[in-house]
Formats: C-alpha cells, sequence, structure tokens
C-alpha cells in the first residue's frame, strides 16, 4: 500500500497548495480497492464520506440519498463504483468535495469495468431486454477521460502500481486583491466584508431589494460559488434588522452553510441573541432587533409566513411546490445550480422561471468565480466533460434560418454519438435545454439503454431537433398477468398505465415506441421541425413503410407519449396525429401538472388498442372531472378533449331536452338537472364545435368539473354569479342549434320564435 499512501499525500499536498480538487480512481478487485481507500484517507487525514452500500471508510451514506450531499463539503468523498454506477451520484459526490480536499473512486479494473454488470445496469435492463442487452458505452466513455484527464491519478490496486501520479505540477498562485464594500448599501458593512469575491457581494448587493414587495432575487451559479453563502449573509443583512427570514431547502444539512455564515455575521455585529439550531430538528437564529432566520422542510414552509423566504438548492425542488412557495413572503430569493450534477433536472429553468417572471419583479445574478476551490480546478473540468454538464446546442448562426425541408433524417447510434464529441454535445445540449427532467442518468440511458433510440434531424452536420425514444410492450403473457394484479414492469410506463390503472390486461401485448423527449432548437422553434421529426419517426416504424428499421428495433404497432399537460403541448402532440387516452388523477411531482398519454397507431393492433381507450376515456372522463380533475386548468382539459378522437353519444330523453333548451333560450335553469348538460357539453369540447374559448372554459369549470358558481364567476372574471349563470346559457344556444332534436328546437322556438 506504500504506492496509494505516497500518491494519496502528493495530490493532496498539491490540492491543499492551489486549493483545487484532485481525483484519485482506486482501480482493481473490491476488497482491494477498500483497503486502498482507507489507506489514502488515513495517510491524508481525511474525514471521508463513502457513497456505498458496504462499510468502506468514515461516515457512509447509501448510494439512495446521495441527494444529502447537496449544500455540505467534506475533505474526501468516496464513491463505491463496483455496486453501482449511477452518473447523477458521480456528479454529486464530486459537488461535495471542498478546495484542497480529494475525490476518490473506488472501481473495477478499467479495462474490465465497462463490461461489468452493475446495480445501475439493471434499471437499464428493462422488459423484454435483460442485464446481458446493456451496453458499457458510458463506462467507456468514463474511463477514457479518467485516463486522458490532468488532476487525475490512476492506481492499479491489485498490482500496487500507479498508473498515473495525477500530479498537475502548477505555476505558483497570488492571492486576488481584496475588493471592499460597494460604493452604495444597505445591510451593515461586515456582511460585505464576509464575501469572498466579487460574485458573491453583488448577489448579497441584489438581495438587499428583497425587502420589496413582489421583489424576487434568483442566485445561480455552478457548484462552488457560494450562492448558499450569499443567500446566508444576506439574511443575516435582513435579520440584524428585524426581519423574519424564512429558509428552506430539501433538509438542513443543505441549508447548513447558509446558516453558519448568518450566525458568524450575526454575532460579529453583536446582534445575536439566541441561536436555538438543532442538529435533529432545525429552529431559528434570533436577533436583538426581534429578527429570526429560521429553517422549515419545504412540506411546513408552504404554511408559514415571513418577511422574505430564501429557498436554496431550488433546481431540487418540484414545479409545484415553488409556485406554492410564493405565497410565503412578499420577498423571495432563489439560489439555484445552472449545471444539473445535482441529478434534479431543470425544473426551475424550464417550467418555473417563467411563472416567477410573471408573478414577481425578479432580478437575476450569477456567480461564475469559484468559492470553495479556485478557477479552472482539474475535477471541475473532468466533471463538465465527463458528464456534459456544459453541453448545449449548436451555436445559432449555424442553424437559424433553415426550414423542415432542408433537414436530414438521422439515426444517431451510440456509437456514432461517442465517437463524435461534438455531435454527443449538441444532441444531449439540446436535450437538456428543452427538458426539464434531463439529468446526467439520462447521459448514460441514452448510450447504454437496450430499449432506448435517438433520432435527430441535421442541417449541415448539425442537429436542430431530436428525440429520445424508448421501445415498450410486447410482453410475454405471464409479465402481462403479473402487471395486471399490480406488479411494476420497468421501462414501460405506458402498458403499465394503460394495464394497472385503466385495467386492460391485453395493453403490454401490442409494441409501442414512446417519445421520452423531443427538442427543437430555440433557434428554429414554431417552423415545423418537431413536426417533421414525428412524422419521420412514424413512417420509419410504420410496419407498411418500406423503410428499414435499423437496429434491434422491430416495426411498431403505435407511438405515444406522456407528458406534464399544458395547452401548448397538448395542441402541438394532436397536430402530431396523437390522441388523449388518459389524464392523471394526480399531479407530477416535478412539474406539478397532470400528465396526460397520448397514442398515435401504425398497426391494427395499435388501432384496436387506441380505439378502446379513446372510447374508454370519453366515457370516464365526465365522472373524473367532477371529482380529482376538478382543479385542472379548464384550458388543459380544454385541450385535452379536443384531441381525444371518438364521438361522444348524444341520447337525451324529451325532457332532457327541453331542460336545456329552455335554459338557453328560455327560464330553464342547469341546477333542475345538469346530467345532459354535461353530456352535451362533453359532445362539443370533443367535436370543437364552439368557436368561443371563454364559453369553453364555462362549459369545462361550471358543467363538467362541477365548480361552485360564485368560484366560477371569479376565475373567469365575470362581473357576478348571475353574469356567469347567463352566460352559461348563451353558450348552449349554439349547441342546441347543431346538437337539438325536434323537441329542443321546439322549445327554443317557444321563447325565439
Amino acid at each position: 500500500m506504500n504506492a496509494v499512501r505516497e500518491t494519496a499525500r502528493k495530490l493532496r499536498a498539491e490540492a491543499r497548495a492551489t486549493n483545487e480538487r484532485r481525483l484519485l480512481v482506486l482501480a482493481g478487485e473490491r476488497d482491494a480497492g477498500y483497503d486502498a481507500a482507507r489507506v489514502a484517507c488515513e495517510a491524508t487525514d481525511c474525514d471521508a464520506v463513502s457513497l456505498s452500500e458496504r462499510d468502506v471508510v468514515g461516515e457512509r451514506l447509501p448510494l439512495g440519498r446521495t441527494g444529502e450531499l447537496l449544500g455540505t463539503t467534506h475533505d474526501c468523498v468516496v464513491v463505491d463504483c463496483h455496486d453501482e454506477t449511477r452518473p447523477n451520484a458521480l456528479g454529486r459526490a464530486a459537488g461535495a468535495v471542498d478546495g484542497g480536499g480529494l475525490l476518490i473512486f473506488v472501481t473495477p479494473p478499467l479495462d474490465e469495468w465497462p463490461d461489468r454488470r452493475d446495480g445501475f445496469d439493471e434499471t437499464l435492463a428493462v422488459p423484454p431486454f435483460g442485464l446481458e442487452d446493456v451496453a458499457g458505452t458510458f463506462r467507456r466513455r468514463l474511463v477514457s477521460t479518467l485516463r486522458a484527464h490532468r488532476g487525475v491519478a490512476v492506481l492499479d490496486v491489485d498490482a500496487g502500481a500507479v498508473v498515473d501520479d495525477g500530479l498537475t505540477h502548477p505555476d505558483p498562485r497570488f492571492a486576488p486583491e481584496p475588493f471592499g464594500r460597494p460604493a452604495e448599501f444597505e445591510f451593515p458593512g461586515e456582511v460585505y466584508d464576509a464575501c469572498l469575491t466579487d460574485d458573491q457581494r453583488d448577489a448579497v448587493r441584489a438581495c438587499e431589494r428583497l425587502r420589496e414587495d413582489g421583489a424576487a432575487v434568483v442566485l445561480e451559479a455552478d457548484r462552488g460559488r457560494g450562492k448558499s453563502s450569499a443567500a446566508g449573509l444576506a439574511a443575516a443583512g435582513l435579520a440584524a434588522e428585524g426581519d423574519d427570514v424564512l429558509v428552506t431547502a430539501p433538509n438542513y444539512r443543505n441549508a447548513a452553510e447558509a446558516f453558519e455564515r448568518a450566525a458568524a455575521v450575526l454575532e460579529s455585529l453583536g446582534v445575536l441573541e439566541a441561536d436555538t439550531r438543532d442538529a435533529d430538528l432545525p429552529s431559528a437564529l434570533r436577533t436583538e432587533s426581534g429578527g429570526r432566520i429560521a429553517f422549515r422542510r419545504p412540506t411546513d414552509a408552504v404554511d408559514e409566513r415571513a418577511d422574505v423566504l430564501i429557498v436554496d438548492e431550488a433546481a431540487a425542488f418540484p414545479v409545484r411546490v415553488l409556485e406554492s412557495l410564493l405565497g410565503v413572503a412578499p420577498g423571495a430569493c432563489f439560489a439555484t445550480t445552472v449545471h444539473g450534477y445535482e441529478g434534479a433536472g431543470r425544473g426551475f429553468d424550464v417550467r418555473f422561471r417563467d411563472h416567477l417572471d410573471g408573478a414577481r419583479d425578479v432580478a437575476t445574478v450569477a456567480l461564475a468565480e469559484p468559492i470553495r476551490y479556485a478557477a479552472a480546478d482539474p475535477v471541475e473540468v473532468w466533471l463538465f466533460r465527463a458528464l456534459l454538464l456544459d453541453a448545449r446546442p449548436a451555436v445559432e448562426p449555424l442553424v437559424e434560418e433553415r426550414d423542415p425541408d432542408d433537414a436530414v433524417y438521422e439515426r444517431l447510434a451510440p456509437a456514432d454519438l461517442v465517437d463524435d464529441e461534438n455531435l454527443l454535445r449538441e444532441t444531449f445540449g439540446l436535450l437538456v435545454e428543452a427538458h426539464y427532467r434531463t439529468e446526467p442518468d439520462d447521459l448514460a440511458r441514452l448510450l447504454d439503454a437496450p430499449n432506448v433510440a435517438v433520432r435527430a434531424l441535421t442541417v449541415g452536420g448539425h442537429v436542430v431537433g431530436v428525440a429520445l425514444l424508448a421501445r415498450e410492450g410486447g410482453l410475454p403473457e405471464a409479465l402481462r398477468r403479473e402487471m395486471y394484479e399490480g406488479a411494476r414492469v420497468r421501462g414501460n410506463m405506458l402498458p403499465d398505465v394503460l394495464t394497472s390503472q385503466l385495467r386492460d390486461p391485453e395493453a403490454g401485448d401490442p409494441v409501442g415506441l414512446r417519445v421520452m423527449r423531443i427538442a427543437t432548437h430555440h433557434a428554429v422553434r414554431s417552423r415545423g421541425f418537431g413536426s417533421r421529426l414525428l412524422d419521420e419517426i412514424a413512417r420509419e416504424f410504420d410496419p407498411e413503410s418500406d423503410r428499414e428499421v435499423s437496429g434491434r428495433f422491430e416495426a411498431m404497432d403505435y407511438l405515444g407519449v406522456g407528458y406534464g399537460a399544458t395547452p401548448e403541448l397538448l395542441s402541438f402532440w394532436d397536430d402530431a396525429g396523437y390522441d388523449t387516452v388518459h389524464l392523471s388523477t394526480t399531479r407530477n411531482d416535478t412539474s406539478g401538472e397532470y400528465s396526460a398519454i397520448m397514442l398515435r397507431p401504425l398497426s391494427e393492433a395499435g388501432e384496436r388498442l387506441a380505439d378502446r381507450h379513446a372510447e374508454w376515456f370519453l366515457r370516464r372522463i365526465p365522472g373524473v372531472l367532477a371529482d380529482a380533475l376538478d382543479d385542472a386548468d379548464p384550458d388543459v382539459v380544454r385541450a385535452a378533449l379536443a384531441a381525444a378522437d371518438g364521438q361522444v353519444p348524444l341520447d337525451l330523453a324529451d325532457f332532457e331536452w327541453r331542460v336545456v333548451a329552455s335554459a338557453a333560450y328560455g327560464p330553464g335553469l342547469f341546477d333542475a338537472a345538469p346530467d345532459p348538460f354535461r353530456r352535451l357539453a362533453l359532445r362539443a369540447l370533443v367535436d370543437g364545435a364552439l368557436a368561443d374559448a371563454d364559453a369553453e372554459r364555462l362549459l369545462v369549470a361550471k358543467v363538467l368539473q362541477a365548480r361552485p358558481w360564485d368560484a366560477v364567476a371569479d376565475d373567469l372574471e365575470y362581473v357576478s354569479s348571475r353574469e356567469c349563470m347567463r352566460a352559461l346559457g348563451d353558450a348552449y344556444r349554439p349547441l342546441v342549434d347543431r346538437y337539438g332534436s325536434d323537441v329542443a328546437l321546439a322549445e327554443a322556438d317557444r321563447y325565439d320564435p
């Protein structure tokens, strides 16, 4: 172990001297790797945290709880890669290592690692594929980056040999000149004295406006730039002058740095009256002026009220929770990570930011200068390349002013992507930019999962549109039966919902292709590229097509999609030939929206599947809208029904037609018999019989969702409930004229001869 001990000491010494981090790879069999990790930590006097299912060294954190690393820092983080190599965990581990510290990977022999299968690979082996079908492309690329990058030491622990010492022998560095306080400031000067960079000072200065009603500040940065510390310093400045500041984060460990910085400043000001934080149930810092800085978990924070709210690690929050938190305080600060190696995806940027900009006066501050480690830190450079954290779409001039007819439809195999780094970066960058759920795990899924394929549109060799596709269905009868009885089958989202929730025992038999992600370059959006890409995919996988299907994928029975429903997306998929067959009855944890499932049949088997679920959707949706979906956005419901395929039967009895017609043209009342109004409203919304969007919203909110008159009047901005009632009657006039029986028309003529 002398080689391990000596290499670790030299790495740590260089890391400390430069305020950078170093990466130590201990490659070999499991037991030798664990022993080497213990020796390395002991030799460097590191306080280590190990991400592992086994006791390796120091504090152990199971791989399923790596989110607890967010907002924390350590001398050393050890990642056990023998049982599982999860990209999200690699990123979180690196983000938790402080300047002067070590990131240690305990891995199988590097030449063998890509071909070994582990726990993460098992998540990629979705039925009907097996573990033997999973590729090792992601780890092969990972190994190549470990061997190529500066600051990465590689040891063969089986042979006791140093393959690469990882030393960079940097030139001497000079400490930067102090930047001082701002020319004008409102917080106590000591708050700014505690800032460590110009960026952090600017962030704290921006937070002075949080006292203004309706103000919001967004602090965005890569990890290690001091955004959490800046939020803590701002909290101290506010509390020192008597403000009540509420802090929330996924858990207290994520916000601990903010509290430490706040407590230190308040103590230096001599105004810290009490520090009642507790490791198990953190409470508050209190100041002599009556100010307070308190921590609450997200589920508790939404019910609190304060002067200022600070949300740390905002990118890790579900969008719906972020929206709920806006009601907590008149001023709100959101500290969020730009690149998603915390594994949370980009819900904040893609979904929540537009909502925030519409609700608050937002100031955004970007922090670029590292605090926890020096600029150009080798581990950060390696990490960004290995996980493609800085992947971006092609620059605008390369693709703008192009039309869909200029594009080439391409099948991007994993080998094509890893052989062309620029193609891989453009492809993954487009997915990251467009989708809040894209995270580092998806890079491995894209490269290794046997059920996943990538299709793209390119112009001049640059990606302008990309779709991530997942093969689903084609399951054996025994597995379909288990699914029907409640078993979960990974990687088969659409068959699972149609079988287990909607009780279709044959839904897993047809073979489908689910569009997991689709993205179009922002420079050419709304020009038809997305529709062109979907049409090309349908043409490729149509059983009647003469186009050859590549790889292991066969012709498909249907194409499908499931996503957080918005009116715009529903209309897009409707225009692409997809029909609504389901709206979920619970909101998506991340997007905060109800999910829609839509199908586009390609074969007779696909037609049968789509037809029976379209019919079942229209039969059950009135009851669901009046119950679980009574709070759904009427515009979402309108778009979902407009995209439904089928006809709603109108078998109204004569007395029912008389009630509807008299409510439209005379003294009749909706409340006397709502059911016939419901059936007629559903038929009209599916047919698109009304050209008036306001009238359609009224049909949804009052008739289908059965909301109270006063609530509907308020939500749809009618002057009074009486005016809302009159508007509903008016909305039914064209429906009586279009659908009414002779009895209905005769009743209408009595009042409007």
